[in-house]
Formats: C-alpha cells, sequence, structure tokens
C-alpha cells in the first residue's frame, strides 16, 4: 500500500487576509479556490511543491475562532523547507516576514522561526546534507 498527504487546515479568520500573506508576500501558488457556497475550497503550496497542500480554512464559529493562531499549541507546527536557506530569509526579511529569532545552526539544518499574522509559528529551515533522523 502506497499514500500521501495531501493536506493539511489551516484555521484563518478571512481567506483573502490569509491569501494576501501566503500567495502575496511569501509567494506561495494558490492551487485551487473554489466557491463551495458558505465557504471555499482554498488550497495553497510553496514553491515547487508537488503533493502536499495547505487548505486554507476560515473559521466558522467561536471554537475555531479561538483556535486561530494556536492550532499546535503555542509550539512550531509548520515546517517551510528552502534549498538556499540565505536568500530566502533575506527576501523574507525585506518583504517584512517576523522572524523571531536570528538564524542559528542545528544539527539537521539552519533554521529560523517566524510567525504569520494569526499567530501560528513556522521553521524556515534549509537541511544539512546529507541529514538522517536518529
Amino acid at each position: 500500500m502506497k499514500g500521501h498527504f495531501a493536506a493539511f487546515s489551516l484555521v484563518v479568520p478571512d481567506y483573502e487576509e490569509a491569501l494576501a500573506f501566503y500567495v502575496g508576500l511569501l509567494g506561495f501558488q494558490l492551487i485551487e479556490d473554489i466557491d463551495m457556497g458558505d465557504k471555499r475550497w482554498v488550497t495553497i503550496a510553496p514553491w515547487g511543491a508537488k503533493e502536499t497542500k495547505l487548505l486554507l480554512a476560515r473559521a466558522s464559529n467561536d471554537m475555531q475562532q479561538s483556535a486561530i493562531g494556536n492550532q499546535t499549541g503555542g509550539r512550531v507546527g509548520f515546517f517551510l523547507h528552502t534549498d538556499d536557506f540565505d536568500q530566502t530569509h533575506s527576501e523574507l526579511l525585506a518583504k517584512g516576514v517576523a522572524f523571531q529569532e536570528d538564524p542559528r545552526i542545528e544539527p539537521y539544518g539552519k533554521v529560523a522561526v517566524f510567525k504569520d499574522p494569526f499567530g501560528n509559528s513556522w521553521d524556515l529551515l534549509q537541511l544539512a546534507k546529507p541529514f538522517i533522523p536518529a
């Protein structure tokens, strides 16, 4: 049997605000934006992604609203890989992305945490070569 993750949901307050950040600022690709009546099916993917997408899901009740920015309990929940950390980091800084720390070197690669406008923590990461998890 073979499988892969197709998409992960990220609860956001507003589709347009989320698209402005992820597509407009970060440069992600808009894959689908389908009107489904009371909601939309909006998927995005980072540069060059082939399989896994991020589904932007607009909060539709108080419980979902309260989860915005804290969907992973305050931990980094999203890991954005790049093949050129320094260039990507510089470009994102110039665009106003709010990094929470200076870049650092870890056994697994070069990394820095940033937050999206909704409060979610992301790792920008260039993996060390070769990296084999323990």
